[in-house]
Formats: C-alpha cells, sequence, structure tokens
C-alpha cells in the first residue's frame, strides 16, 4: 500500500515495489495464494501467470492473516501493529484472543492505534475505499486493517465485480481494496494439492480476468496475498499434550500449528525454550524473544507482552498441535504460519 501511494503521486511514501504510476489502483488480495503455489499450478491461473511479478516479495512473520492483512493495511509489521498472530495473548488479562473471531473485549482501535495507509490516502485528496463481504464490516480485524474509508459490503462475487468497478470509476484519482477467501478455506479444508484446491484457483482466475477487463484503461489491479500454505501429513502432527512435561511451567499456549506462541511463568522462558528444543530437534526454529526483531521487525513495548515468550516455528511438514485447546486444527488439512519459502514467499503481480 505505500507503494501504491508514492506511484499515485502522494507525498511522504516511498514506492519501494517499483509500481507503475496510475490516477487509479486496485489493490486485490487472494487469501492464501502462495508463489510457489501459483507456479506449481500456472497451468490451472493462465491469467494470473500471465503478469508480471514483483519478485522477492515475502509476508510477514507469522505468515498468517490477521498479521498480514494488517500489515498491508499499515505498512508497518507485527511487532509495530501488534496483530502477531492468528491467536495471542492480552497481556492486561492473560487471556488467549482470536483476531478473526475477536472475541475479547478490547477495542481495535487501541490494540492497533496506527492510521491505515488506505487513510491517509483518502486524507490526502484520494477516493480510497474497501470492497469485501458484508459480514467482515466493523469487525476488529477490519477495523485493524482497513478503517477509515468507506466499506463497500457485498454479498457475491458477481457483486464485488460491479462494486469494485463502480467504486473506481467514480473519482480520477482512486485506490481500491478487495479481498478473496475461498481458495484459503479450500486449502485449509481439503488441501492446496487437491483438485478442488486447483478448480478454486481457476475460478478466481477467470474472475480476476474479467474483471481486468472491465476496470478503466487508467487503473493498475495488483494481485497479491497475505501466506501461502502447505499440506500436513497425519503422522506429523505432534500433539503437545501427550508430552506433558513440554507445557511445563507454560501459562497459555496460542498461535497456530505452525507457528505457537508460549507463555510461560516470569524466568522461565529459557528452561521452556530448551526442553521444546531437545524434543523437537531440526523439525522447528525454538526461540525465545532475544533478537526475534529479524521476524517482528521493531517490536514495541505495548506489544512485546502479546508474544510468546517462547515461539516454536514448524518447519518441513511438521506443526505442533493441541488437542486440548485446539482441537479444531487437528481437522485441517492445509497449514500456514512459520519461516518456509512456501509460507512466506507471495506475489505481487501487477495487471496494466
Amino acid at each position: 500500500m505505500p507503494s501504491v501511494a508514492a506511484a499515485m503521486g502522494v507525498d511522504g511514501f516511498t514506492n519501494t515495489l517499483g509500481l507503475p504510476e496510475a490516477p487509479r489502483y486496485v489493490v486485490f488480495l487472494v487469501d492464501g495464494l502462495g508463489l510457489e503455489l501459483l507456479r506449481e499450478h500456472a497451468g490451472a491461473a493462465p491469467f494470473l501467470s500471465s503478469l508480471t511479478n514483483v519478485e522477492d516479495v515475502v509476508c510477514g512473520v507469522p505468515s498468517t492473516t490477521v498479521t498480514s492483512l494488517t500489515s498491508l493495511g499499515t505498512g508497518l509489521q507485527g511487532g509495530q501493529h501488534g496483530m502477531v498472530g492468528y491467536t495471542a495473548r492480552v497481556p492486561e488479562t492473560g487471556r488467549r484472543m482470536n483476531s478473526l473471531k475477536w472475541d475479547q473485549p478490547i477495542d481495535p482501535t487501541v490494540w492497533q492505534p496506527f492510521p491505515t495507509v488506505l487513510q491517509q490516502l483518502r486524507e490526502a485528496g484520494i477516493s480510497a475505499s474497501s470492497v469485501n463481504d458484508a459480514k467482515f464490516e466493523g469487525t476488529g480485524l477490519t477495523v485493524c486493517s482497513q478503517r477509515g474509508v468507506p466499506f463497500h459490503g457485498i454479498n457475491s462475487v458477481y457483486e464485488r465485480l460491479d462494486v469494485v468497478v463502480d467504486v473506481i470509476e467514480s473519482a480520477p484519482r482512486a485506490v481500491t481494496y478487495a479481498y478473496e477467501s475461498r481458495l484459503d478455506h479450500t486449502g485449509h479444508s481439503m488441501g492446496c494439492t487437491s483438485a478442488e484446491w486447483r478448480e478454486m484457483l481457476t475460478t478466481i482466475d477467470t474472475e480476476l480476468a474479467e474483471l481486468r477487463d472491465e476496470l478503466p484503461r487508467d487503473t493498475v489491479l495488483i494481485v497479491t496475498a497475505d501466506h501461502g500454505m502447505l499440506d500436513l501429513p497425519f503422522d506429523q502432527r505432534f500433539d503437545v499434550d501427550l508430552v506433558p512435561r513440554l507445557l511445563d511451567d507454560v501459562t497459555l499456549l496460542a498461535g497456530e500449528a505452525r507457528f505457537r506462541h508460549v507463555y510461560t511463568r516470569p524466568g522461565a522462558a529459557d528452561e521452556v525454550a530448551a526442553r521444546w528444543r531437545s524434543e523437537l530437534g531440526d523439525r522447528a526454529v525454538v526461540r525465545t524473544q532475544d533478537g526475534i526483531e529479524d521476524w517482528f521487525g521493531p517490536i514495541s513495548d505495548d506489544v512485546r507482552g502479546r508474544i510468546g515468550d517462547v515461539v516454536v516455528a514448524s518447519l518441513g511438514d511438521f506443526a505442533v498441535f493441541s488437542s486440548r485447546e485446539f482441537g479444531v486444527e487437528l481437522k485441517m488439512t492445509g497449514f500456514h504460519g512459520s519461516i518456509t519459502e512456501a509460507e512466506l514467499r507471495i506475489p505481487v503481480l501487477v495487471a496494466t
């Protein structure tokens, strides 16, 4: 989004990605469309595969929707904007918050206090807006990542195409963010190597080609993603509840299977980390908070308590489950969240 702002001539932003100058932009995010997956299944997405890609772009850590959408929306990393995982601890209460469900009584503008880039664009005189499923209007994640601009709620793919085109055509200088969730949902349920996933990719590819055809010629369409995905075999599903010693001195688990936040009693982080390293070996990277800025970026004092005292990033096709705390994860097929290339690398496809 900062690169889009710079490409539209807004002062105070840098065009890091080298995007083309244009008076109108649509930034369309396809949830779960990792770059490795797109290239592996290029034949299922002829339109997307034909576009120029901005190379060497990765999402933040953890590679998960709430973190990435807020990073996209604010131009900041998780250590600053504070959306550090699918679930995370609320330091003031010690409770675990699900950032998709927003199941704790917390004001999202306090949890994530920074303005969105869309909001800054609107203040600069550009017609900025968000087009998304109507059910997402006013949710915590929407407020954190897209606030400050009109929200156009839609109830179907066909309605989305019409609304995006209408909004972009309504002003000579405009930027619109749009979101697509079906590929991610299919990957979680059926797997990202399934026929169903490839069929959904083809469907979305066709829809995006139609959107490009309908947009004004002076509009640049950017197609990107929040993370990649990989399938996990059932024999690699490590259940921490079956190894009780790993939960000694642990007060709370959060995150998700591929990137687990482990909160400990005061002073116990090093001991807990040593036990987890001994048990997991080279199947995961286990770190305390010392030096994790390379993952989270600069970490503000308000955010540090939300991050696990120990963080566990799974490698290969391994993941850390808790049948007691997160039983629903054991039913899933596709996963993301960790630091592998398959999860981190995302496309930034430019359709002019």
